[in-house]
């Protein structure tokens, strides 16, 4: 295991035994009512979405992700995987999974762990662990996710993206290393994860929104992604956001920097900002 990947694991853990901010952010619990105009929950129209539990099975493990989409859309349409936290598929995750249904898209939430696998702080940290430490396992479930997403009878498969929150942040990114044929892959305060060379497998533009202040992503992890990515001659960006810390578009995350996972108005409002402009761009 590489010197960053090393590192990743370990802030993990002591996000895992130091953050009940981040506990309260990711526990399933019943949807909130939108706080802030600041939110981009604020901003959907008001459309009839359709949702529903789809299951499906990777490796004989039963999975069941969340699917989004508006029924009177009767063109194809791009679609988006939107991979969950370190908590497995929760309200959070659904909430902006409805979202981009909102705007016309077709949003799906693989699931990474298994049906009813939703483990708390600090068995998030263990469950996500093996992921982090199977990269093969984690790429047979995010494609396994894409796949369900690609066959959807009103998705464009020559339109899709992958998007993720923290641990599927640094998800996106494995989807993208793995050479997956998508348009697009977004990292919200995800781990980065850098490989010597793998950026050289990516197919699509990358688009990483990270809170300048974030303690569980060394300046080494941000070098050796930076370098990653253009050793790979990858179309990337790289968005800081000044004063955010970890889990910044999670209004659930309290407002207590200190802690190194904090909600950012700002930043969550910008960061859907600059996910739309990138949508705009590639689709």
């Amino acid at each position: 295991m590489s010197n960053t990947r090393s590192l990743a694991l370990t802030a993990l853990l002591a996000l895992a035994l130091s953050l009940p901010a981040c506990a309260q952010a990711e526990a399933p619990s019943a949807p909130a009512t939108p706080a802030a105009s600041a939110s981009p929950a604020a901003e959907a129209p008001a459309v009839e979405i359709r949702t529903q539990r789809v299951e499906y099975i990777h490796n004989g493990q039963v999975l069941e992700g969340y699917l989004a989409y508006n029924p009177a859309l009767s063109s194809l349409r791009p679609g988006v995987l939107v991979i969950h936290e370190w908590t497995g598929i929760n309200p959070y995750i659904e909430s902006r999974a409805r979202q981009l249904a909102e705007m016309g898209y077709v949003a799906f939430a693989p699931d990474i762990y298994g049906k009813g696998v939703r483990p708390q702080p600090p068995a998030a940290a263990q469950e996500a662990g093996k992921y982090y430490g199977d990269r093969e396992l984690a790429k047979g479930r995010l494609t396994a996710g894409l796949n369900v997403l690609r066959e959807q009878n009103n998705v464009d498969p020559e339109r899709l993206a992958a998007i993720g929150y923290c641990f599927g942040g640094t998800m996106a990114l494995e989807l993208a290393r793995s050479g997956a044929d998508l348009q697009g892959f977004v990292s919200f305060h995800g781990g980065l994860n850098p490989t010597e060379n793998e950026g050289r497998n990516i197919q699509g533009k990358v688009l990483v929104l990270h809170g300048a202040n974030d303690p569980f992503v060394s300046q080494e992890s941000i070098d050796g992604f930076k370098a990653e990515m253009n050793t790979g001659n990858v179309d990337w960006q790289m968005v800081y956001y000044s004063g955010a810390v970890h889990a910044f578009t999670n209004p659930d995350s309290g407002n207590d920097n200190s802690t190194g996972a904090a909600y950012n108005a700002d930043a969550d409002r910008r960061s859907w900002e600059a996910m739309k402009s990138f949508f705009a761009e590639i689709f």
